[in-house]
């Protein structure tokens, strides 16, 4: 090679270690501007002419169906059955009489009667909210799981078998609630004060009358159902008293309060799909079971709806419990089925919600939930002409801020306006792709992990995976870190290496961020003696019910952390991973998660009350103290007082007083409080944004891109990387009704999708299995492709030959490799 060639071969070398050394990091956009608009209309206006580019919130269908077409001309929509509503009922005292003293009165409660409760499941016609409320978008639901998302049909079943329709059966309601309403009057301590007069029930002469908590600030919506469920209550002769308040009002009273105060009975409720799943047995745990916290009283320190077997099976199923995946099913089915069965909580219906983006502003489609909308990954891949990013929210009282930025305890970001905000400021260990369900991992890299279960004669599961005598677990009661005892097992092993890039005051992930995290963790779920001020007890029933570490390596040399885990989940490798993946965040809520240092100022704020001399707690229903929040000025004027203590004393926490040195410790501090001086809050994290600003006045926050050199991924790698084909099951035809022992002739329609596009081809490739599900048995057929896009199955007449006269669901599951499956269902008449 002569001199010239090998001087060109060298500048050429070292441009190109340039250009990679310089790569871009952190999201596409620079800049995302948050603000607020009180009306949907106009916030889809200002969309549409420009003024904005994302309407961060799912408008339901009436209002996209009454769009003028030179407006739904420029935008982009989103179209996902990302919402549903329910009805919570306080069930006070839930025991006979069902009666309580209120200053000095007796009030009777007739939804502490379970049949009562659960007779609203046919007094309720979910087929009218739906078509005249939702104007046709969105279908009734049962449960809590979503018709039509991954792994939610077996789940679904369970309505069939209850003997719930979509139109209800209001005079079997009616004479349900009568018939239970009459043997609680024959109960000796309500004999004679019982009694139907007239239109109304009485007791003791007056009307018996709930409080039903109706949302007003979805007029479109809640509002016009609570309207129409209470009319429908009456006619059993409960008198309802319509309280039409909106969230601020009702959450801290319907989740914190107490429910002996007797402030409410029945509440509209609205969720957000949350997530885009494949498993949905912690939502069984989240929507019936006591121990997660959703359920009457769960926050507060009074009365608490108790059911002990939910618990039990609910636990079980979400904490892996389970030898095979039959079990898996046996475990979250029966949780679901007593949990119906209850009534504490009725689903109504979900909506497709539809959410929208100026057409002309963006490159390219965005990353979305394809069961939860909008998500942190929709502004990490925007991509906008400018990229600049000008997202609205709707809130009907015009405020970005409705509840609390607690980062430690539960009712922390109890909102979707916060979330919708925080999401993008966090990279948790791993995710589940908005794509797939699949979990991608982000903050660490799984190396391996394995399982080795079995069952011993006494029926108990036993791990077989030898935990070594280096593993250490933190003893709160000791407050230090102790190695296992020999001869510990586990079920599970996951070796993973960690990230070690900074967070965005500049200070490195390290090791000790993940051993303050667990050992925090341990610290405030057990109370080690009473009135314990590093106990927290909502804490400890979102922490410690989900627990499921045994314990851990440290390997500082390697920078990898091995965990030993009673999780095992039969042949899911990518899910054992993900549920052993360690986190360096102290959050009882995923999705958030601040550096230690401001976590550990919060906590001695907690225990010692701020400078400013007020009390502190990680729980919103403490009395007498405020919860905390890393953005309310008075707040962040606290955290700072009490970091500037801790550099002056040279604080180590006790978490970490071996691994880390005082002055590593305040060097921290500094950078805390220098990232707050700058920016005026203490949300410190490690995600693609940063809150830049914040204007509580103008309901406006500014996000600028984490472009630190250490950030692990390029604008275009969550575009790459989520990238996927979907089938999509767009109908099926078959007959209404059907003959016994007829042939049932099945044409169903596939679309072969590129996600996050919206169109498709049809599906050339791929099979679809047919399923007729009769409640104790699943009968599955093939099916063959006749031309691109269809398929046709048949159901043979000597399967329906021996079925009773019926409603029967049949079920089309569309699948290919390397694509995320599809489910459709439709329900036949046989006879």
């Amino acid at each position: 090679m002569s001199r010239h060639l090998r001087y060109c071969f060298v500048v050429l070398l070292v441009l190109l270690m340039s250009v990679t050394a310089l790569a871009v990091k952190g999201p596409v956009a620079d800049k995302v501007y948050f603000d607020v608009r009180m009306d949907e209309n106009i916030g889809i206006n200002d969309v549409a002419t420009g003024q904005s580019d994302i309407f961060y919130y799912g408008v339901d269908g009436s209002i996209i169906n009454s769009l003028d077409p030179s407006i739904l001309s420029k935008l982009e929509v989103y179209d996902v059955p990302s919402g549903s509503w329910s009805l919570q009922f306080n069930p006070y005292p839930n025991v006979a009489p069902y009666t309580f003293e209120k200053d000095g009165k007796t009030i009777f409660n007739p939804f502490a009667i379970r049949e009562v409760r659960f007779a609203m499941n046919f007094l309720i016609n979910r087929q009218y909210i739906v078509d005249e409320i939702l104007a046709g978008a969105g279908g009734p639901m049962f449960t809590m799981a979503t018709p039509g998302q991954p792994g939610t049909y077996r789940y679904n079943l369970l309505a069939s078998k209850f003997g719930f329709t979509a139109e209800g059966d209001e005079e079997r309601a009616l004479a349900d609630i009568t018939a239970a309403l009459e043997e609680a009057a024959e109960l000796p301590e309500n004999k004679g004060r019982l009694k139907k007069e007239g239109q109304w029930w009485t007791y003791d002469g007056e009307p018996v009358t709930i409080k039903f908590y109706i949302r007003v600030d979805d007029p479109n919506g809640r509002l016009k159902a609570g309207e129409y469920i209470s009319q429908q209550i009456e006619k059993a002769g409960i008198k309802v008293e319509r309280l039409l308040w909106d969230r601020t009002k009702s959450t801290p009273v319907v989740y914190g309060g107490k429910p002996e105060n007797w402030e409410y009975t029945i509440y509209t409720e609205g969720w957000g799909a949350g997530a885009t799943r494949r498993y949905w047995e912690h939502i069984v745990a989240q929507m019936y079971a006591p121990w997660y916290g959703y359920m009457p009283g769960g926050f507060s320190d009074g009365w608490k709806y108790e059911n002990e077997r939910i618990d039990e099976l609910t636990q079980a199923a979400y904490t892996g419990k389970f030898l095979t995946e039959e079990e898996y099913w046996d475990l979250a089915l029966e949780g679901l089925e007593l949990g119906l069965e209850e009534a504490i909580r009725i689903y109504l219906c979900y909506q497709n919600q539809y959410f929208v983006a100026n057409k002309d502003r963006f490159n390219q489609r965005f990353a979305y939930g394809m069961g939860d909308g909008l998500t942190k990954y929709t502004l990490v891949t925007a991509d906008t002409k400018d990229k600049i990013v000008r997202a609205t929210q709707y809130s009907a009282q015009g405020s970005l801020f409705m509840s609390a930025w607690d980062p430690v305890g539960p009712d922390g970001f109890n909102d979707t306006y916060s979330r919708n905000i925080a999401d993008v400021l966090y990279d948790a260990p791993a995710i589940e792709s908005p794509a797939s369900g699949e979990y991608e991992f982000v903050g660490v890299i799984p190396v391996e992990v394995e399982s080795n279960v079995t069952r011993n004669e006494e029926g108990e599961l036993v791990g077989h995976i030898a935990v070594p005598k280096n593993a250490v677990k933190y003893d709160s009661a000791r407050k230090e870190w102790v190695e296992v005892e020999a001869g510990t097992s586990s079920f599970s092993r996951g070796l993973y290496t960690i990230r070690t890039n900074n967070y965005h005051h500049g200070i490195p992930i390290s090791m000790v961020d993940y051993l303050y995290a667990e050992a925090f963790a341990e610290d405030w779920i057990n109370e080690d003696y009473e009135g314990d001020p590093y106990y927290s007890a909502a804490y400890s029933s979102y922490v410690g019910g989900a627990s499921v570490g045994v314990a851990t390596v440290y390997d500082f040399e390697n920078n990898q952390i091995v965990n030993y885990f009673d999780f095992q989940f039969p042949g899911e490798k990518n899910r054992l991973a993900g549920r052993g993946a360690p986190a360096w965040s102290t959050s009882a809520n995923s999705g958030i998660g601040v550096a230690w240092e401001v976590v550990e100022a919060l906590a001695r704020m907690v225990v010692g009350g701020g400078a400013s001399g007020q009390r502190y707690s990680f729980d919103a229903s403490t009395e007498g103290a405020l919860e905390v929040d890393v953005i309310r000025p008075t707040c962040v004027a606290d955290i700072k007082a009490e970091l500037e203590k801790m550099i002056a004393e040279k604080h180590v926490p006790v978490y970490i007083k071996d691994f880390i040195t005082p002055d590593e410790a305040v060097d921290r501090y500094s950078a805390a409080l220098d990232f707050i001086n700058k920016y005026g809050h203490a949300y410190i994290s490690n995600g693609p944004f940063i809150i830049t600003n914040i204007d509580f006045t103008a309901n406006f926050v500014e996000l600028t891109a984490n472009r630190d050199e250490t950030y692990p991924f390029e604008p275009e790698y969550w575009i790459e990387t989520l990238a996927t084909t979907r089938y999509q099951v767009d109908g099926m035809n078959i007959p209404a009704l059907a003959r016994k022992g007829e042939d049932i002739r099945v044409d169903i329609f596939v679309t072969e999708i590129e996600y996050p596009e919206k169109e498709g081809v049809p599906a050339e490739v791929g099979e679809v299995q047919l399923t007729l599900l009769t409640g104790d048995q699943e009968y599955v057929f093939d099916t063959v492709i006749t031309r691109p896009g269809a398929f046709l199955g048949e159901i043979p007449g000597s399967v329906t030959q021996g079925l009773e006269t019926g409603s029967y669901t049949i079920m089309a599951t569309a699948t290919a490799e390397g694509a995320t499956p599809s489910t459709y269902t439709v329900t036949i008449l046989i006879y």
